[in-house]
């Protein structure tokens, strides 16, 4: 059962960082029937470059055993420079993809959308609009052209490559300052691995980056403003759409936020730490009233924490269908599989493996974690994670702990951490606020989100002069979906239907 609310952010919280680099807002004017070029305020790094109307036809088939796209749906694809501050140089072609309003006297405008991942094909929210169970509802599809496109780096937009074997090589969890180093060499060989498979792309999959992209489909589409609608490292692109070209929004939904404050890599460790330790308690509680939890009559905390004492033990094995194997479980595995199985897996699911690892009896489901190439190649730009050394590494890691200590650590987060330690492209700095008004915006999110936790949702609707934070008491990631948080799709159709202006 979940509950929500909603918080007015006052506009008085609105605050700019103070180190910035400059960037100007754009305007968007028609040149005439078949370009568009996006004029932008003098000093912009990528003033007065053209953009020529979308030309659609057929969407390419999807590959077995997936179901072809909506026949609804038209494809094409827009070119923008790889580098924006080089806007004369070489260039990459975005995949792009349109479902049209099914009512064009009623239609809106577009609402371009972003799924996030990183590392997500875009271009699948418009080819799939009106799939029964995760398309747009019938109102939506009523007024707007849904937008969708692969990110560049990403999918049909040229897609990143790098040396798999590199990443596979690289430290999961180091343990001395000899394997810390390890990590962060071999981050840097895989760094420059895709630098020569991908070419000059590779250095430009940032946050800021897509976000020109975007306003360059806006102007393609010969659209004055766009609506946006984006989910999980979405609405990192949507805040840097707002930091960029705030007259050119006609209205902002942000879903399940990214913090977009540029945390250190212990606040944002902390921040899904501590949630997954709110988590733990959640999921105790519940199993202290539901007979269904197979540790029910247990204290949940009690039998975690003794997991984790067998596993520094080197005594706690993976369970069998008789009893305990000899494969052993270290702490680390332990803290994977409560991140997981906390966040995503059905809670009745979760309380059997735990059941198992206590009793030696059962099986766990053993879910491989860890970053992929695309996701450091994107957030080790838009963030800056880096440590200094070991020392610090382990000095943050204790203090995190302490902060939660029935989990010890978020397994997602810490895998972000270390995936930019040695990542030899460094962090790129925020854009400045360009002038411009901005609509009231939306920022949705559970109050139990183990992927983008609630604090930095928080801040993300601190970061606009005018927005709602609308929160859903339940465990979940990603709310606009059908199901448990139904609600807050309802809530967020509402917005992005009644905004005006």
């Amino acid at each position: 059962m979940s509950t929500s609310t909603h918080e007015r952010i006052p506009a008085s919280r609105w605050r700019v960082p103070a180190v910035l680099v400059a960037v100007s807002a754009s305007l968007a004017t028609l040149a005439g029937p078949g370009t568009a070029t996006a004029h932008q305020q003098p000093g912009s790094m990528a003033a007065n470059y053209p953009a020529k109307s979308i030309s659609w036809g057929p969407c390419p088939k999807a590959e077995p055993p997936y179901p072809d796209p909506s026949p609804k749906a038209q494809c094409g694809t827009v070119t923008v420079p790889v580098d924006w501050s080089k806007p004369a140089g070489p260039t990459l072609d975005l995949f792009v993809a349109r479902y049209p309003a099914a009512d064009p006297a009623r239609r809106i405008g577009v609402l371009l959308s972003n799924p996030g991942g990183p590392g997500a094909p875009g271009a699948d929210e418009a080819l799939y609009a009106d799939d029964p169970i995760t398309g747009y509802t019938e109102k939506m599809r009523q007024r707007f052209d849904m937008i969708g496109f692969d990110p560049r780096g990403i999918g049909r937009s040229q897609a990143a490559t790098c040396n798999e074997k590199i990443a596979e090589a690289v430290p999961h969890r180091p343990h001395s300052a000899a394997q810390f180093q390890k990590l962060r060499t071999l981050n840097g060989e895989l760094a420059e691995s895709c630098r020569q498979l991908t070419g000059p792309l590779a250095a430009h999959l940032d946050g800021e980056s897509v976000a020109r992209d975007m306003d360059a489909i806006r102007a393609a589409l010969g659209e004055r403003k766009i609506s946006f609608i984006g989910h999980s490292y979405g609405t990192f692109l949507g805040e840097r759409y707002a930091r960029l070209f705030p007259q050119n929004l006609r209205a902002l939904a942000l879903d399940s936020a990214m913090d977009p404050s540029r945390p250190s890599a212990e606040r944002y460790l902390t921040d899904g730490s501590v949630t997954t330790e709110k988590t733990l308690k959640r999921f105790a509680a519940w199993c202290a009233k539901d007979r269904s939890c197979a540790l029910n009559g247990k204290d949940v905390l009690a039998v975690t924490k003794d997991l984790f004492a067998r596993a520094d033990a080197g005594t706690l094995r993976d369970p069998g269908p008789n009893g305990p194997t000899k494969k052993k479980v270290d702490a680390d595995q332990l803290t994977d599989f409560l991140t997981f199985a906390l966040g995503k897996g059905g809670w009745e699911q979760t309380a059997e493996q735990l059941a198992a690892l206590h009793t030696g009896r059962g099986e766990v489901f053993w879910i491989p974690t860890g970053i992929n190439p695309t996701m450091q190649l994107v957030l080790c730009r838009d963030y800056d994670f880096r440590i200094p050394d070991y020392a610090a590494y382990q000095a943050m890691r204790k203090r995190v702990a302490k902060a939660a200590p029935h989990v010890r650590y978020n397994s997602q987060a810490l895998d972000t951490v270390l995936g930019c330690q040695g990542w030899t492209m460094p962090p790129k700095p925020q854009p400045a606020q360009a002038a411009g008004e901005l609509p009231p915006v939306l920022v949705a999110n559970a109050t139990h989100d183990l992927a983008t936790p609630l604090p930095g949702a928080q801040r993300m609707a601190r970061a606009f002069p005018k927005a709602t934070l609308f929160t859903m008491d339940m465990v979940g990631h990603w709310l606009y979906r059908r199901g448990s948080s139904e609600q807050a799709m309802r809530v967020i159709d509402d917005y992005l239907l009644s905004r005006t202006g």
